[in-house]
Protein backbone atom coordinates (compact mmCIF):
# COMPACT_ATOMS: atom_id res chain seq x y z
CA UNK A 1 0.00 0.00 0.00
CA UNK A 2 2.73 2.44 0.99
CA UNK A 3 4.70 1.59 -2.19
CA UNK A 4 1.63 2.54 -4.24
CA UNK A 5 1.27 5.85 -2.40
CA UNK A 6 5.00 6.61 -2.77
CA UNK A 7 4.84 5.85 -6.49
CA UNK A 8 2.52 8.81 -6.99
CA UNK A 9 3.95 11.04 -4.27
CA UNK A 10 7.62 10.86 -5.35
CA UNK A 11 8.74 11.67 -8.88
CA UNK A 12 11.65 9.22 -8.91
CA UNK A 13 14.00 9.69 -11.85
CA UNK A 14 16.74 7.98 -13.85
CA UNK A 15 19.47 10.17 -15.32
CA UNK A 16 21.92 9.61 -18.15
CA UNK A 17 24.44 12.26 -17.12
CA UNK A 18 26.27 12.53 -20.42
CA UNK A 19 29.26 14.59 -21.52
CA UNK A 20 27.27 16.10 -24.42
CA UNK A 21 23.60 15.61 -23.48
CA UNK A 22 21.75 14.69 -20.29
CA UNK A 23 18.50 12.73 -20.40
CA UNK A 24 16.02 12.30 -17.57
CA UNK A 25 13.40 9.57 -17.19
CA UNK A 26 10.54 10.07 -14.73
CA UNK A 27 8.89 6.97 -13.28
CA UNK A 28 5.49 6.42 -14.88
CA UNK A 29 6.03 9.12 -17.54
CA UNK A 30 9.10 8.13 -19.56
CA UNK A 31 11.83 10.43 -20.92
CA UNK A 32 10.87 14.03 -20.18
CA UNK A 33 14.20 15.89 -20.51
CA UNK A 34 16.84 15.69 -23.22
CA UNK A 35 19.07 18.76 -22.99
CA UNK A 36 22.73 19.64 -23.60
CA UNK A 37 25.04 19.22 -20.59
CA UNK A 38 25.99 22.90 -20.74
CA UNK A 39 25.85 25.63 -18.10
CA UNK A 40 26.33 29.36 -18.85
CA UNK A 41 28.22 31.14 -16.05
CA UNK A 42 29.01 34.81 -15.47
CA UNK A 43 32.75 34.64 -14.72
CA UNK A 44 32.69 38.01 -12.94
CA UNK A 45 30.02 37.17 -10.40
CA UNK A 46 29.96 33.35 -10.53
CA UNK A 47 26.21 33.51 -11.21
CA UNK A 48 24.67 30.73 -13.29
CA UNK A 49 22.69 32.35 -16.10
CA UNK A 50 21.29 29.38 -17.98
CA UNK A 51 21.37 25.59 -18.07
CA UNK A 52 20.76 23.06 -20.83
CA UNK A 53 19.23 24.14 -24.17
CA UNK A 54 19.12 27.81 -23.21
CA UNK A 55 22.82 27.75 -22.24
CA UNK A 56 23.85 26.08 -25.50
CA UNK A 57 21.98 28.72 -27.52
CA UNK A 58 24.09 31.38 -25.78
CA UNK A 59 27.39 29.85 -27.00
CA UNK A 60 29.24 32.33 -29.22
CA UNK A 61 26.62 35.05 -28.73
CA UNK A 62 27.66 36.49 -25.36
CA UNK A 63 30.32 38.83 -23.91
CA UNK A 64 33.67 37.23 -23.11
CA UNK A 65 32.98 37.12 -19.37
CA UNK A 66 30.00 34.78 -19.90
CA UNK A 67 31.32 31.27 -20.43
CA UNK A 68 29.52 28.09 -21.45
CA UNK A 69 30.88 25.24 -19.32
CA UNK A 70 30.49 21.50 -19.76
CA UNK A 71 30.66 20.22 -16.15
CA UNK A 72 31.35 16.65 -17.31
CA UNK A 73 34.48 15.83 -19.26
CA UNK A 74 34.89 12.37 -20.81
CA UNK A 75 32.15 10.91 -18.68
CA UNK A 76 33.28 12.19 -15.27
CA UNK A 77 32.56 15.30 -13.22
CA UNK A 78 35.09 18.08 -13.74
CA UNK A 79 33.14 20.78 -11.87
CA UNK A 80 31.26 19.49 -8.83
CA UNK A 81 29.25 22.62 -7.99
CA UNK A 82 28.03 23.19 -11.54
CA UNK A 83 27.08 19.51 -11.92
CA UNK A 84 25.09 19.82 -8.69
CA UNK A 85 23.33 22.92 -10.04
CA UNK A 86 22.53 21.16 -13.31
CA UNK A 87 21.03 18.16 -11.47
CA UNK A 88 19.04 20.50 -9.23
CA UNK A 89 17.75 22.29 -12.34
CA UNK A 90 16.51 18.99 -13.79
CA UNK A 91 14.83 18.01 -10.50
CA UNK A 92 13.16 21.41 -10.12
CA UNK A 93 12.00 21.36 -13.74
CA UNK A 94 10.31 17.99 -13.19
CA UNK A 95 8.73 19.22 -9.93
CA UNK A 96 7.84 22.57 -11.53
CA UNK A 97 10.13 24.43 -9.16
CA UNK A 98 8.73 22.99 -5.93
CA UNK A 99 10.87 20.43 -4.08
CA UNK A 100 9.44 19.79 -0.64
CA UNK A 101 11.36 17.58 1.82
CA UNK A 102 8.74 14.81 1.55
CA UNK A 103 8.98 14.82 -2.26
CA UNK A 104 12.74 14.44 -2.65
CA UNK A 105 13.19 11.88 -5.44
CA UNK A 106 15.07 8.63 -5.62
CA UNK A 107 17.65 8.85 -8.44
CA UNK A 108 19.40 6.25 -10.56
CA UNK A 109 22.40 7.67 -12.45
CA UNK A 110 24.40 5.98 -15.20
CA UNK A 111 28.19 6.14 -14.88
CA UNK A 112 31.08 4.81 -17.03
CA UNK A 113 32.31 1.40 -15.90
CA UNK A 114 35.91 2.65 -15.67
CA UNK A 115 35.36 5.37 -13.06
CA UNK A 116 37.40 5.50 -9.86
CA UNK A 117 35.90 5.47 -6.36
CA UNK A 118 36.60 9.21 -6.11
CA UNK A 119 34.73 9.89 -9.37
CA UNK A 120 31.91 7.58 -8.26
CA UNK A 121 31.61 9.45 -4.94
CA UNK A 122 31.53 12.80 -6.79
CA UNK A 123 28.43 11.72 -8.74
CA UNK A 124 26.81 10.33 -5.59
CA UNK A 125 27.49 13.52 -3.57
CA UNK A 126 26.36 15.84 -6.39
CA UNK A 127 23.02 14.03 -6.64
CA UNK A 128 22.57 14.06 -2.85
CA UNK A 129 23.37 17.78 -2.66
CA UNK A 130 20.93 18.46 -5.51
CA UNK A 131 18.06 17.05 -3.42
CA UNK A 132 17.99 13.28 -3.97
CA UNK A 133 16.43 11.09 -1.27
CA UNK A 134 18.35 8.00 -2.36
CA UNK A 135 21.05 7.67 -5.02
CA UNK A 136 21.89 4.55 -6.99
CA UNK A 137 24.67 4.33 -9.57
CA UNK A 138 24.48 1.91 -12.46
CA UNK A 139 27.24 1.23 -14.99
CA UNK A 140 26.26 2.58 -18.41
CA UNK A 141 26.83 -0.70 -20.31
CA UNK A 142 24.46 -2.49 -17.91
CA UNK A 143 21.88 0.29 -18.25
CA UNK A 144 22.22 0.22 -22.06
CA UNK A 145 21.80 -3.58 -22.08
CA UNK A 146 18.65 -3.29 -19.93
CA UNK A 147 17.39 -0.57 -22.30
CA UNK A 148 18.00 -2.95 -25.22
CA UNK A 149 15.95 -5.63 -23.37
CA UNK A 150 18.88 -8.05 -23.31
CA UNK A 151 18.60 -10.99 -20.86
CA UNK A 152 21.42 -9.73 -18.63
CA UNK A 153 20.24 -11.59 -15.52
CA UNK A 154 20.47 -14.99 -17.18
CA UNK A 155 23.57 -17.19 -17.26
CA UNK A 156 24.25 -16.02 -20.79
CA UNK A 157 26.78 -13.71 -22.37
CA UNK A 158 25.66 -10.28 -23.61
CA UNK A 159 28.19 -8.11 -25.46
CA UNK A 160 27.44 -4.39 -25.63
CA UNK A 161 29.43 -1.44 -26.95
CA UNK A 162 28.12 1.94 -25.74
CA UNK A 163 29.72 4.85 -27.64
CA UNK A 164 28.73 8.16 -26.09
CA UNK A 165 30.12 11.67 -26.35
CA UNK A 166 32.97 11.37 -23.85
CA UNK A 167 33.60 7.65 -23.39
CA UNK A 168 33.19 4.33 -25.17
CA UNK A 169 32.21 1.44 -22.92
CA UNK A 170 32.79 -2.14 -24.05
CA UNK A 171 31.37 -4.81 -21.74
CA UNK A 172 30.42 -8.47 -21.53
CA UNK A 173 27.52 -8.98 -19.10
CA UNK A 174 26.20 -12.19 -17.54
CA UNK A 175 24.09 -12.92 -14.44
CA UNK A 176 23.53 -9.21 -13.86
CA UNK A 177 27.23 -8.31 -13.63
CA UNK A 178 30.10 -7.24 -15.85
CA UNK A 179 32.42 -10.15 -16.66
CA UNK A 180 34.93 -8.22 -18.82
CA UNK A 181 34.97 -4.51 -19.64
CA UNK A 182 37.00 -1.76 -21.27
CA UNK A 183 36.41 1.97 -20.91
CA UNK A 184 38.25 4.39 -23.18
CA UNK A 185 38.17 8.15 -23.54
CA UNK A 186 37.63 7.91 -27.28
CA UNK A 187 34.08 8.64 -28.42
CA UNK A 188 31.95 11.21 -30.26
CA UNK A 189 33.79 14.31 -29.00
CA UNK A 190 37.18 12.83 -29.94
CA UNK A 191 35.90 12.17 -33.47
CA UNK A 192 34.88 15.84 -33.70
CA UNK A 193 38.37 16.88 -32.54
CA UNK A 194 39.92 14.59 -35.16
CA UNK A 195 37.91 16.29 -37.91
CA UNK A 196 38.91 19.77 -36.66
CA UNK A 197 42.62 18.77 -36.60
CA UNK A 198 42.41 17.18 -40.05
CA UNK A 199 40.86 20.32 -41.59
CA UNK A 200 43.67 22.43 -40.14
CA UNK A 201 46.41 20.12 -41.37
CA UNK A 202 45.10 19.39 -44.87
CA UNK A 203 43.10 22.49 -45.82
CA UNK A 204 44.58 25.05 -43.38
CA UNK A 205 41.03 25.92 -42.34
CA UNK A 206 39.87 26.29 -38.75
CA UNK A 207 36.34 25.04 -38.08
CA UNK A 208 34.27 24.90 -34.91
CA UNK A 209 32.98 21.93 -32.94
CA UNK A 210 29.43 22.36 -34.22
CA UNK A 211 30.60 22.28 -37.84
CA UNK A 212 32.68 19.16 -37.17
CA UNK A 213 29.68 17.48 -35.53
CA UNK A 214 27.42 18.39 -38.44
CA UNK A 215 29.78 17.09 -41.12
CA UNK A 216 30.42 13.89 -39.12
CA UNK A 217 26.68 13.18 -38.99
CA UNK A 218 25.95 14.15 -42.61
CA UNK A 219 28.78 12.42 -44.50
CA UNK A 220 30.94 10.66 -41.90
CA UNK A 221 31.45 6.91 -42.26
CA UNK A 222 33.69 4.29 -40.70
CA UNK A 223 33.94 2.21 -43.87
CA UNK A 224 32.94 2.91 -47.46
CA UNK A 225 29.48 1.38 -47.86
CA UNK A 226 28.41 2.80 -51.24
CA UNK A 227 29.94 3.80 -54.55
CA UNK A 228 28.45 7.27 -54.28
CA UNK A 229 30.92 9.83 -52.91
CA UNK A 230 29.15 12.12 -50.46
CA UNK A 231 30.37 15.68 -50.10
CA UNK A 232 29.61 18.63 -47.84
CA UNK A 233 30.43 22.34 -47.82
CA UNK A 234 32.01 23.63 -44.61
CA UNK A 235 32.89 27.18 -43.65
CA UNK A 236 35.75 28.26 -41.45
CA UNK A 237 38.68 30.64 -41.17
CA UNK A 238 41.72 30.27 -43.39
CA UNK A 239 44.72 30.02 -41.04
CA UNK A 240 47.05 31.67 -43.56
CA UNK A 241 44.97 34.65 -44.73
CA UNK A 242 42.79 34.97 -41.63
CA UNK A 243 39.75 35.36 -43.87
CA UNK A 244 36.57 33.26 -44.01
CA UNK A 245 36.63 30.42 -46.52
CA UNK A 246 34.28 27.70 -47.75
CA UNK A 247 35.66 24.35 -48.83
CA UNK A 248 34.12 21.13 -50.12
CA UNK A 249 35.11 17.97 -48.25
CA UNK A 250 34.33 14.38 -49.16
CA UNK A 251 33.33 11.39 -47.06
CA UNK A 252 36.85 10.03 -47.67
CA UNK A 253 38.29 13.07 -45.88
CA UNK A 254 36.08 12.52 -42.85
CA UNK A 255 36.77 8.78 -42.81
CA UNK A 256 40.53 9.43 -42.90
CA UNK A 257 40.23 12.03 -40.12
CA UNK A 258 38.44 9.60 -37.81
CA UNK A 259 40.40 6.48 -38.78
CA UNK A 260 42.78 6.37 -35.81
CA UNK A 261 40.06 6.85 -33.18
CA UNK A 262 37.71 4.35 -34.81
CA UNK A 263 40.58 1.84 -34.84
CA UNK A 264 41.07 2.36 -31.08
CA UNK A 265 37.40 1.54 -30.42
CA UNK A 266 37.63 -1.60 -32.56
CA UNK A 267 40.85 -2.63 -30.79
CA UNK A 268 39.06 -2.32 -27.43
CA UNK A 269 36.30 -4.60 -28.76
CA UNK A 270 38.87 -7.16 -29.93
CA UNK A 271 40.75 -7.07 -26.61
CA UNK A 272 37.49 -7.62 -24.73
CA UNK A 273 36.70 -10.62 -26.95
CA UNK A 274 40.15 -12.08 -26.24
CA UNK A 275 39.56 -11.80 -22.47
CA UNK A 276 36.03 -13.28 -22.55
CA UNK A 277 35.64 -16.82 -21.14
CA UNK A 278 35.03 -19.41 -23.93
CA UNK A 279 31.55 -20.48 -22.70
CA UNK A 280 30.31 -16.89 -22.73
CA UNK A 281 32.01 -16.24 -26.07
CA UNK A 282 29.95 -19.07 -27.59
CA UNK A 283 26.75 -17.17 -26.63
CA UNK A 284 28.09 -13.95 -28.13
CA UNK A 285 29.04 -15.64 -31.40
CA UNK A 286 25.42 -16.73 -31.71
CA UNK A 287 23.68 -13.53 -30.57
CA UNK A 288 26.23 -10.98 -31.75
CA UNK A 289 27.52 -7.62 -30.52
CA UNK A 290 25.07 -4.81 -29.71
CA UNK A 291 25.88 -1.14 -30.35
CA UNK A 292 24.32 1.73 -28.38
CA UNK A 293 24.96 5.44 -27.86
CA UNK A 294 25.21 8.21 -30.44
CA UNK A 295 28.41 6.73 -31.88
CA UNK A 296 26.46 3.64 -32.97
CA UNK A 297 24.83 5.83 -35.64
CA UNK A 298 28.15 6.49 -37.41
CA UNK A 299 27.56 5.11 -40.88
CA UNK A 300 29.26 1.75 -41.50
CA UNK A 301 30.59 1.30 -37.96
CA UNK A 302 28.53 -1.84 -37.41
CA UNK A 303 29.76 -3.24 -40.74
CA UNK A 304 33.40 -2.50 -39.87
CA UNK A 305 33.19 -4.07 -36.38
CA UNK A 306 31.50 -7.15 -37.86
CA UNK A 307 34.23 -7.43 -40.49
CA UNK A 308 37.02 -7.10 -37.91
CA UNK A 309 35.53 -9.46 -35.30
CA UNK A 310 33.84 -12.01 -37.62
CA UNK A 311 30.67 -11.67 -35.52
CA UNK A 312 27.19 -10.29 -36.22
CA UNK A 313 26.75 -6.70 -35.03
CA UNK A 314 23.39 -5.07 -34.35
CA UNK A 315 22.47 -1.46 -33.59
CA UNK A 316 19.83 -1.43 -30.87
CA UNK A 317 16.59 0.48 -31.32
CA UNK A 318 16.95 4.19 -30.51
CA UNK A 319 20.59 3.89 -29.36
CA UNK A 320 20.78 7.51 -28.16
CA UNK A 321 18.35 6.88 -25.30
CA UNK A 322 19.40 3.32 -24.39
CA UNK A 323 21.14 4.21 -21.09
CA UNK A 324 18.33 6.37 -19.70
CA UNK A 325 15.70 3.86 -20.85
CA UNK A 326 17.62 1.13 -19.04
CA UNK A 327 17.80 3.26 -15.92
CA UNK A 328 14.07 3.90 -16.27
CA UNK A 329 13.27 0.20 -16.54
CA UNK A 330 15.37 -0.44 -13.42
CA UNK A 331 13.45 2.36 -11.69
CA UNK A 332 10.05 0.94 -12.68
CA UNK A 333 11.06 -2.56 -11.53
CA UNK A 334 13.46 -1.67 -8.74
CA UNK A 335 12.81 -4.86 -6.77
CA UNK A 336 13.77 -6.99 -9.79
CA UNK A 337 16.99 -5.04 -10.36
CA UNK A 338 17.77 -4.35 -6.70
CA UNK A 339 20.81 -6.63 -6.71
CA UNK A 340 22.33 -4.84 -9.70
CA UNK A 341 21.66 -1.43 -8.19
CA UNK A 342 22.86 -2.33 -4.70
CA UNK A 343 26.14 -3.53 -6.19
CA UNK A 344 26.71 -0.13 -7.75
CA UNK A 345 25.27 2.03 -4.97
CA UNK A 346 28.06 4.07 -3.41
CA UNK A 347 28.92 3.23 0.15
CA UNK A 348 31.47 4.94 2.33
CA UNK A 349 34.61 2.78 2.66
CA UNK A 350 35.38 1.53 6.20
CA UNK A 351 37.56 3.85 8.27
Amino acid sequence: MFNTIFKYLFKDIAVDLGTVNSLVYVRGRGIVINEPSVVAVNQKTGQILAIGTEAKEMVGRTPSYIQAIRPLVRGVISDFEITEQMLRYFIEKIHQGRILPFSWPRIIIGIPCGVTEVERKAVFDAAKSAGAREVYLIEEPIAAAIGARLPIQEAKGNFIVDIGGGTSEVAVISLGGIVVSKSLKVAGNKLNEDIIDYMQQKYKVLIGERTAERVKISIGEAITTSKEKKEAAIRGRNLITGLPEEIIVSCDDIKMAMEKSVSQIIEAVKTTIEETPPEILADIMQDGIYLSGGGALLSGLDVLISKETKMPVKIIEDPLTAVVRGGGIALEHIDTFKQILSQTEYQEPPQ
